[in-house]
């Protein structure tokens, strides 16, 4: 074909496009395996101007170039499409397998970290009650051992806050009018419980301390009209059959110490029923570890006065030389039994935000036990084998109820 073939037409239609004569160019060259010209030449979309013996494309061939001031310039080469294609399509077959590994990675270290959390949060809760007892037996003043818990714990939600370890807060006064009456629970659920545990076992204040569902159940269905299915009234009796059985044959029982834990029971869950109940739309956007921060100052402010008024100030080095203890042992197991407890309610609160309730109620279940089981062993209680039947039952019924407070009513059909 001659090099007049390139020529293009003068038809209007193709007037305002100049590209450019490919072959004239001896520069240039195509590749072998692809010739425009006999492409072109040989296909049935090529036609002739009836004025001129010259070949004129259709407009159709002219489009890509249209597009651009800069593709005009160049031609277009298919080849290097089908290359870039090549690249893209190995690339994308890639992406899958990454992003499946950083799912499992990611799985793994949520399993990972949650376990760590559990583990820390049983081992603080070991450390509170054995460290907490040794301090109770030689200073009987729960009084004053709860109000240096709660300020020490003050201390560390304001150390949290200054160096911006936790978002500090910003709380309206109707935010504190509704926290009140939680602070005030809080406040006398953890001094009922130092009260049992001064004057009788650990392990034993733990098995009362089992018969939270029991109030909970109680409580919610006289203040929140939530009345409990047969399932949840059929795991209550092993509880409350399994307390009793361990309350009869306690080596150390005595009244004080039994009715202080039940004191802590019913405050506890007092605590919950009010939460639901004032907490439910004024602290919408406050989170759990942020109310328990709050929850632990105001409880500072309600105990230490009453602390003065009803014990003294009797936890100084003089009044603890006056009565022959070693005062740095007491201030060190106190201060430890404090940091443990503060500790250990904030893993909690931190576990409550990676878990649903109930695998937290499970979690608590197994704590218990464990609490128990490491301070038998640890102040070599005598426990008879009907004592630990007793408490076996009433941890059971624990678990039972903790399974079956998941299970729904089926809704009445018509």
């Amino acid at each position: 074909m001659q090099s007049t073939a390139f020529t293009p037409s003068s038809s209007s239609s193709l007037s305002p496009l100049k590209p450019r004569r490919l072959v004239a160019n001896p520069i240039y060259s195509l590749p072998s395996r692809f010739d425009p010209i006999r492409a072109f030449s040989s296909s049935s979309s090529k036609r002739h101007d009836p004025d001129s013996n010259n070949v004129v494309f259709p407009r159709r061939s002219w489009s890509l170039s249209s597009a651009s001031n800069s593709s005009l310039s160049r031609p277009w080469n298919p080849l290097v499409s089908e290359r870039k294609m090549e690249r893209f399509e190995v690339k994308a077959t890639a992406v899958p397998e990454s992003a499946g590994e950083g799912k499992e990675k990611s799985s793994l270290t949520k399993t990972l970290e949650l376990g760590l959390l559990f583990g820390l949060w049983y081992l603080f809760n070991i450390y509170f009650n054995i460290y907490n007892k040794q301090v109770l037996r030689v200073f009987p003043n729960p009084v004053t051992i709860t109000a240096a818990q709660f300020t020490v714990g003050t201390v560390l939600v304001a150390c949290m806050w200054t160096f911006n370890l936790y978002k500090k807060p910003k709380v309206s006064g109707a935010q504190l009018a509704a926290i009140l009456p939680l602070a005030v629970v809080h406040t006398l659920g953890n001094l009922f419980t130092n009260m049992s545990l001064g004057k009788v076992a650990v392990s034993f204040t733990h098995t009362i301390k089992a018969m939270e569902p029991f109030f909970s159940v109680v409580l919610s269905a006289m203040f929140l009209g939530e009345m409990p299915t047969l399932w949840v009234v059929g795991s209550i009796i092993p509880i409350v059959g399994g307390v009793a059985l361990a309350s009869v044959t306690e080596a150390s029982f005595n009244w004080a110490g039994f009715w202080s834990a039940m004191a802590s029971n019913l405050t506890n869950q007092s605590r919950n029923v009010l939460s639901k109940k004032v907490m439910l739309k004024k602290e919408e956007s406050m989170d759990n570890i942020t109310l328990f921060s709050i929850i632990t100052i105001m409880s500072f402010i309600l105990l230490a006065p009453v602390t003065i008024f009803m014990e003294g100030v009797k936890f100084t080095p003089a009044y603890l030389q006056s009565v022959g203890l070693n005062v740095k042992e007491v201030y060190t197991r106190a201060f430890l039994a404090a940091l443990c407890f503060h500790a250990y309610q904030q893993v909690s609160y931190m576990i409550l935000q990676r878990v649903s309730p109930v695998t937290h109620s499970v979690g608590n279940c197994v704590k218990r036990v464990v609490v128990i089981v490491s301070s038998v062993l640890f102040f070599k209680t005598p426990v008879s084998p009907i004592n630990s039947l007793g408490t076996g039952i009433a941890l059971a019924g624990v678990f039972l109820y903790s399974r079956v407070k998941s299970i729904k009513p089926k809704p009445k059909t018509a």
